[in-house]
């Protein structure tokens, strides 16, 4: 997940405008939407899969989990998965992610109910996950989710009780108006999945990874400050190639940024840039987001 602060940002919005949304019919018309979608039942069948015990694959679900989804992230899974530090978000939620080692939540999934998990955001009794970011790396291929699935089950077992979450009214509000994502699979696609092609260094590949971006730095990557966010937050960057963004930027800029957190002019990133997670991309992932960036067109700074 990428941390969970960049898909809080725009929920931030929403502590500073509280009375602009509306009666409380309208609250409590959309609290009930919100439950009613959080307990449908997605009948979304079982997958034919089995993990694989291919030393490759398995180390490639291991890449992925530590890099691309960033399960390993504090604000995630963990370092070691046993599940992230609970995040007291206002009047929004109380968010914790789970133990996912085999001695947690990973016990009780079989393959398929895991693949589908990550295919699809519904969880083992066919309702919908709860924060988890599904919607921000459903794309992967089938043999990539194969791959997190076969690695998984070989992590070392925690013991540890998972954490609080809890959805408050303001957060099913919010969740319901196109804001925070908390109803995962409503925010999925399920009949026609959008898959990557396959990994390369191609800008169509890129296009794919740079989705894990629009959280902090905007659908079009121009960043800017998040709106509503308080002066404190970290002003995200301008991705774009533009003179305030990444305007004669190299790939070797590019990955120091990525690995060290350094940017071209020699200062350092906000610590909420997961350059623990992003930074562990392989060089075919670097690059194919460096040619989706550098095929963006130049974009002054602010435009989100």
């Amino acid at each position: 997940m990428k941390p969970v602060v960049k898909r809080l940002g725009v929920a931030v919005l929403a502590l500073t405008s509280v009375g602009a949304i509306g009666s409380g019919a309208f609250v409590a018309s959309k609290v009930s939407d919100f439950d009613t979608s959080i307990d449908k039942f997605y009948e979304i069948p079982l997958p034919n899969v089995v993990r694989s015990t291919d030393p490759a694959v398995v180390e490639r679900g291991k890449h992925l989990v530590e890099s691309v989804t960033a399960c390993t992230g504090k604000d995630c899974h963990g370092a070691d998965l046993s599940g992230g530090r609970t995040l007291e978000v206002g009047p929004l939620a109380t968010l914790t992610a789970p133990n996912i080692t085999p001695a947690g939540m990973l016990a009780v999934y079989s393959d398929a109910a895991l693949f589908r998990l990550l295919r699809h955001g519904v969880k083992m009794d066919g309702r919908s996950l709860r924060f988890m970011p599904v919607q921000d790396f459903a794309w992967l291929s089938d043999a990539d989710l194969t791959a997190i699935v076969s690695y998984l089950p070989t992590v070392t077992p925690v013991q540890k009780p998972n954490g609080q979450t809890v959805i408050k009214t303001l957060g099913k509000v919010i969740d319901r108006s196109g804001g925070i994502v908390l109803d995962v699979a409503r925010r999925v696609p399920h009949d026609k999945p959008d898959l990557a092609p396959p990994p390369s260094e191609s800008k169509e590949y890129g296009a794919y990874l740079a989705r894990l971006c629009t959280g902090c730095h905007g659908e079009r990557l121009s960043g800017g400050p998040i709106p509503g966010a308080p002066s404190s937050f970290a002003v995200p960057l301008n991705l774009t190639p533009d003179a305030t963004g990444l305007r004669g930027w190299t790939f070797e800029d590019f990955d120091r940024l990525l690995t060290a957190g350094v940017r071209k002019n020699g200062a350092k990133l906000n610590e909420l840039m997961p350059i623990e997670n992003f930074g562990k991309m392989n060089d075919v992932e670097k690059k194919a987001l460096f040619a989706h960036l550098m095929a963006l067109p130049p974009l002054p700074f602010g435009g989100r």
